[in-house]
Order: structure tokens, then sequence, then C-alpha cells
């Protein structure tokens, strides 16, 4: 002990004066956090990195900065696994990789047979917001759609949700969308077992799996999104709104012989 305690530089008193201390208000604070912490961690499937656990733990009510989640997780040796997920090499993980696209050529023949879903961003006074929608893949038709401040579960439920409360989901009803954590995660999986829905993800790199999503973004920002600057939120919530509305209503579409969403549900009823 001795010789370890001249090396380091120490004396032996004040070696034993340390190892007798107690732990410091901010190691025990630094020790909970990390039980904490790892609980998130482990209830994401090793998914989130610092960024989303520290977005769970300030939901949670905790006030914490994200460098100390960062530095606590990188002490732990908590590190998120999702980038395997766009690796060039064979081996998705199994968690995602465990929902095949089971909508890969198929053709619907009336609605109420393939609801698809999906995110964008649309900025309002300087920050993004995330629109998530969910249509009927037959008709076009959004059933539900729902516009938040974060790209989380809570959002991508909340368009399902809507839908749901709409339009009662028939039996073989398969839900398509790509396979980010909002769609993925365990909650939104089993809403969908629950209610006898089948859920689809489509492949790892294809980004054309779920055009008819895209395709409503791609109408909804170039017919009104990018001819307007927002102010405020409620103004973006007012637009996409009375947009959806126009869309469903009376927007044309050449896919569906130059009818709207709802005429086609019609002529085909």
């Amino acid at each position: 002990m001795k010789t370890l305690c001249a090396r380091h530089g120490v004396t032996r008193a004040g070696f034993y004066a340390w190892r007798r201390r107690e732990p410091s208000a901010h190691f025990r604070q630094d020790h909970r956090l990390l039980a904490r912490i790892r609980a998130v961690f482990e209830a994401s499937q090793e998914t989130y990195g610092s960024p989303r656990v520290h977005a769970a733990l300030r939901q949670a009510g905790f006030r914490i900065g994200r460098k100390r989640v960062s530095r606590l997780m990188r002490t732990a040796a908590l590190k998120a696994r999702s980038a395997r997920i766009y690796r060039r090499t064979p081996g998705t993980r199994r968690f995602y990789g465990s929902i095949p696209n089971r909508v890969l050529g198929l053709n619907t023949t009336a609605t109420g047979q393939i609801w698809v879903g999906d995110v964008t961003y649309l900025r309002s006074a300087g920050h993004w917001l995330y629109l998530a929608v969910v249509l009927d893949r037959h008709s076009r038709r959004v059933l539900g759609w729902s516009l938040r401040p974060r790209r989380d579960l809570s959002l991508t439920s909340a368009a399902l949700n809507r839908a749901l409360l709409r339009h009662r989901p028939p039996a073989g009803l398969v839900f398509h969308s790509d396979r980010r954590v909002e769609y993925s995660a365990y909650a939104f999986r089993a809403r969908l077992a629950a209610l006898g829905i089948t859920q689809s993800m489509k492949r790892p790199r294809e980004i054309c799996d779920n055009a008819f999503a895209e395709s409503f973004f791609h109408s909804l920002k170039a017919d009104v999104i990018h001819a307007h600057t927002f102010d405020d939120d409620r103004s973006l919530h007012r637009v996409v709104s009375r947009y959806v509305r126009r869309y469903n209503r009376t927007r044309l579409h050449s896919s569906l012989g130059y009818l709207s969403p709802i005429s086609y549900e019609r002529n085909a009823a």
C-alpha cells in the first residue's frame, strides 16, 4: 500500500480518509439518475440514444441536462443500436425485421383493405411541427391525422386513433408504414394487434414502398404549404385541416378517374 500511495503521490492517511468518506450528493444523484436512464434505455429495446433518453426524462419531470445524460450513458456503456437498421450488409435487427412488407405487389379491390401511415415535417414560426396521417390506400382518403411538435409514439397513435374513431376497421385490414420507431414501438404494435389489424412495413432503403402517403404529402406541400409563411402553429393547423377536407371532398385525382376520394368511395358503393 505504501508503494502504491507513493506511485500516485498521495499519503497513506489521505488514501484511508478517502476510503472512509461518504459518497458525495452529486455521486448519489448520478446513481439514481443512471437507474432511470437504464430503465428508459431498456424500455426502448436499446434503440434510444442520449437525445431520446433525455427527452423521455424531461417529459417525466426530471430537470437534467443532455450532456449529463450522455456522460452517464457513456459511463454505463449504454449505446443505442438503431444505426444497424441502415447497414448495407444483411442482418437487420430482428426487432424491426420481424414485420415484413405484406402489401408488396398487392392491389386493392375495395376500401378498408389497406391503410397506410407516414410522417412529414412542416415549418411554423421558425420551428418544425410533425404531421402524421393515415390514408385508405384504395380511395386515397385521409382517415386521420395529427399535427404535433414532437415526432414520437403519441403523434402516430393520435392519427391512428382519429382514424379509428371515424372508421371501424374491417376484418383483415393491413396497416402499412415505414420502419420508424414511432410505428415499430411495442405500444403501437400492441394497439394494432388488439384490434386485429395486421401490421406491414416497407423494406429497408426502398423509398417507393409507401408512395401513397408520400404522394399526399407532396400534394399538400405543393398546393398550400410552400405558398404560405406561418407565424404561429394555429395558422398551420387551420391550413392543414382545410386542405384535408378539400383533398377528401373536392380535389380530383387522376388515379381515381378524376374523382375526389369521397366521390370515388360513393361511386364504388
